[in-house]
């Protein structure tokens, strides 16, 4: 019948065709524009994780000034989508940028480690401890004896040690035990020419605002000869004092209730370089969450979308320093805390096959509640797991406070955390379509 021509039929039977041709194109209009309308913000979050885990950026560290360009990146999008900022409280051209400073260990140039005759690669073999020293040089190999922790004359004899002259080399396992002891061991230890920790499962990087006057290696068991006698290496540290970053916030004013706030956070900052050679992309840790943050932005900020509430999106710097950006903003905030009625952090949101966990969940339980009954509704993800309190994002000092909040995190696919495999091209965003219908329905129904 569709292929029959017009001319053919009576003109019931072509009111009756047309109508039903209506109908099916206008349901194939409603089935495919959603699904068109999500697989162009997939698409846009995509170029956000390659855009702040390129190398370009650095690491959104604080070599090459690699926060600082995230930051911009950032400034341009939130100017892109529309959000206001927050000019009354900032001074300068920036006007989505509150400042702050900190201190910061950084390791700009050569980096490099010998063991006898073989050269470990940086970011696969090794790394450096966060408040490693600056130093170069070669020195013999002392191994941890660790009877000293029950041998009285073991550990009598480990004190009269000279150790300045040797790189003493214990395993991370042990690490625990040698901060127990008495302050005159870990100072005998702490003393040692060089530091080598072997870490048996992987190595994963962190920051620091302080530095050590040694040199301090964490090397990957499988690449590190416990027969080794000499090992050689050079490591150019760089202590900044005062560093100055930066906060990004935005907001859409609320139509119904201005004067009450919905918080959406994600830290935009990562560790950075280490040495020339790498730096951590930091793709699922936390492109992904400002990914989401970026999303939920352009969502409320088109027409017809309006929050009934103030969203205001705060994209925080020097997370993965100390959760230092947002410690920062509770501590000057730009509108009293107890407006806000739900602060909800995003990070690690690149995966979710296995369903996501949810922080401060057992202090919120209605919320927590509200947010099970959609995705029991829904069948967004296949398990919300509940979490009780925990100081592990830029949520915490918004509970401190007693802003009720959540932190989310996916859970399932790729195990790269704080290393050089975090990176944009193994990132699957399996669940990022759902996670975000999830907490758009959840701040439409707070």
């Amino acid at each position: 019948m569709l292929f029959m021509k017009k001319d053919s039929l009576n003109s019931s039977h072509l009111c009756a065709f047309e109508g039903i041709t209506k109908k099916i194109l206008l349901s194939i209009v409603f089935f495919l524009v959603p699904l068109l309308i999500f697989s162009q913000n997939l698409s846009r979050a995509k170029k956000y994780v390659d855009t702040l885990a390129a190398p370009g950026m650095h690491g959104r560290g604080y070599i090459e000034a690699g926060d600082k360009k995230a930051a911009i990146y950032l400034q341009d999008r939130f100017m892109e989508i529309g959000l206001l900022p927050f000019k009354n409280y900032i001074q300068g051209p920036d006007y989505y940028f509150q400042n702050f400073k900190f201190d910061i260990n950084t390791f700009p140039g050569k980096l490099s480690l010998t063991t006898d005759k073989k050269t470990l690669r940086p970011g696969e073999d090794f790394i450096v401890h966060p408040s490693s020293g600056a130093g170069a040089g070669t020195l013999s190999v002392k191994y941890l004896d660790t009877l000293i922790f029950t041998d009285k004359k073991k550990a009598a004899a480990f004190l009269k040690t000279r150790l300045g002259k040797y790189a003493l080399v214990y395993h991370g396992k042990d690490l625990k035990k040698i901060m127990q002891m008495p302050v005159e061991f870990r100072d005998k230890i702490f003393s040692a020419g060089c530091l080598i920790e072997i870490n048996e499962k992987k190595l994963t990087a962190s920051l620091s605002g302080t530095q050590n006057k040694y040199p301090y290696f964490q090397v990957l068991q499988s690449a590190f000869d416990l027969k080794t006698k000499k090992v050689s290496f050079c490591v150019d540290a760089e202590l900044k004092k005062t560093y100055e970053s930066q906060n990004v916030i935005g907001y859409i004013s609320g139509k119904i209730n201005p004067d009450s706030f919905v918080v959406i956070s994600a830290h935009y900052d990562h560790l950075g370089r280490m040495g020339k050679e790498i730096y951590f992309p930091g793709a699922n840790d936390n492109a992904s969450g400002i990914s989401m943050l970026l999303e939920l932005a352009w969502h409320y900020s088109r027409p017809g979308n309006d929050p009934e509430y103030t969203l205001v999106l705060m994209a925080f710097g020097a997370e993965e320093a100390g959760l230092i950006g947002s410690k920062y903003y509770t501590e000057n905030p730009f509108f009293p805390l107890s407006k806000i009625k739900f602060l909800i952090n995003l990070d690690l949101l690149g995966t979710g096959d296995e369903g996501a966990t949810v922080v401060n969940a057992t202090k919120f339980p209605e919320a927590f509640a509200l947010l099970t009954r959609i995705n029991d509704k829904e069948k967004y993800l296949p398990v919300i797991k509940s979490r009780g309190p925990a100081p592990n994002s830029d949520h915490y000092f918004f509970t401190q406070k007693g802003v009720p909040s959540f932190f989310i995190y996916t859970l399932g696919g790729i195990s790269a955390y704080h290393d050089i495999y975090d990176k944009r091209e193994t990132l699957p965003l399996t669940k990022f379509s759902e996670v975000f219908r999830l907490l758009s329905d959840f701040i439409n129904q707070l």
